[in-house]
């Protein structure tokens, strides 16, 4: 399976039988949280996933963005809708740094099937929303 995938082929799979689980993983290096950006406008049905608090564990020794507790990141992925059985799209806000991490920490946990949007939210031309959707 292609680790990418591009706006149009979303738009495919979202209008599906079988869409996948968004994620909205909107980061920004030294900037501030950028859930008040995902609160403003994101993809329909995208839960916003929080890179320091849920794709890392607390800085320190180990480094600013250690890798997670895997039962505590387990317990996010499965809070924001993720299940084995569900495909995965997970996005940020463009250079796909973030949307690279939280794919990789799926894969690296087992998940059959995550991708990233290429070119991230930018690359969007659908729809978007400000409503909260409930994983």
């Amino acid at each position: 399976m292609n680790a990418i995938i591009t706006a149009s082929e979303l738009a495919e799979e979202l209008a599906g039988p079988r869409p996948p689980v968004l994620l909205d993983v909107r980061w920004q290096l030294g900037g501030p949280n950028l859930r008040p950006e995902y609160d403003k406008a994101h993809l329909p049905g995208a839960v916003f996933v929080d890179l320091d608090a849920e794709l890392a564990a607390p800085a320190g020794a180990a480094g600013r963005h250690p890798l997670p507790d895997p039962e505590t990141f387990g317990a996010a992925m499965r809070a924001a809708g993720v299940s084995a059985d569900r495909p995965v799209v997970v996005y940020d806000g463009g250079l796909n740094w973030a949307a690279a991490r939280a794919w990789w920490l799926l894969s690296w946990s087992g998940h059959p099937s995550v991708r990233v949007l290429d070119g991230g939210l930018a690359a969007w031309d659908g729809p978007v929303t400000a409503e909260l959707p409930d994983p």
